[in-house]
């Protein structure tokens, strides 16, 4: 189980995280809105348009992802469930909070709801 200092570290870290994340989907918002509105002179500048589009979205969609699991991790430090597997209710490792603060698994129940999934 992380400790409580820890804790507030991640806590940071995914504060930090939630910021640019929100800055980033913001910004990609904004890009593909102009993309929208560009004025294509042939069908290769609607289709690189069209492209450039499609692929923003996808990130943006990626990042909301992170960004809602982010959420939840602040609100489960709030509640003093962070850092507990969902799966199994045991601590989820502090190197593995270190490179994801946002897990929601331990590695071994990672690995079984990512082969049911």
């Amino acid at each position: 189980m992380a400790s409580k200092k820890r804790i507030q570290e991640l806590k940071q870290i995914l504060l930090d995280r939630q910021e640019i994340l929100q800055n980033t989907i913001n910004d990609n918002a904004q890009s593909i809105s102009q993309l929208s509105n560009c004025d294509c002179k042939d069908e290769l500048d609607y289709a690189e348009a069209s492209s450039d589009s499609f692929t923003t979205n996808i990130l943006i969609n990626k990042q909301k992802e992170e960004l809602q699991e982010i959420k939840e991790a602040l609100k489960n430090i709030e509640k003093g469930t962070y850092g507990i597997c969902e799966m199994c209710d045991e601590p989820i490792a502090v190197g593995r909070l270190k490179a994801k603060p946002f897990a929601k698994f331990c590695t071994d129940c990672r690995e079984i709801h990512e082969h049911k999934n």
